[in-house]
């Protein structure tokens, strides 16, 4: 539906003693792509907490495929599954700069009205970016 890739170089901090990322750094690596995604659209997360919606992550799930070490300059693919109602959806496919796929992995994120606390439908101004 609407894809964007961006690229990270792996720094010597996100990895362990063997030189390959920690995995929890990939929660990082997709939270970059998603925000530079959200960017190219014309929208960042400060945009939207000053309207009064945030933006908290639901679910994440990773697949290993091949470790990222470190120096590598990876190539982070996010895309967005479907047209977001309440939650939206984002499928994601690392490659390091060998054409290699390093990881695939899923977030789901909800909209939440700041002052409710509740969950609130996508924002109109989203919704006419993504040109649905």
């Amino acid at each position: 539906m609407k894809n964007f890739s961006t690229h990270i170089r792996v720094r010597y901090g996100e990895t362990d003693q063997m030189g390959v990322v920690y995995h929890g750094n990939y929660a990082n690596y997709f939270e970059v792509a998603r925000t530079e995604w959200l960017r190219s659209l014309g929208v960042t997360y400060k945009d939207m907490e000053e309207s009064g919606i945030m933006l908290p992550v639901i679910s994440l799930s990773f697949n290993f495929i091949k470790p990222a070490k470190y120096d590598d300059i990876l190539t982070v693919s996010v895309l967005l599954k479907k047209k977001p109602l309440v939650k939206i959806d984002f499928d994601y496919e690392i490659i390091n700069q060998n054409k290699e796929k390093i990881s695939t992995g899923n977030s789901v994120l909800a909209f939440i009205d700041m002052k409710t606390g509740k969950p609130t439908k996508c924002p109109d101004y989203i919704l006419e970016k993504l040109d649905l």
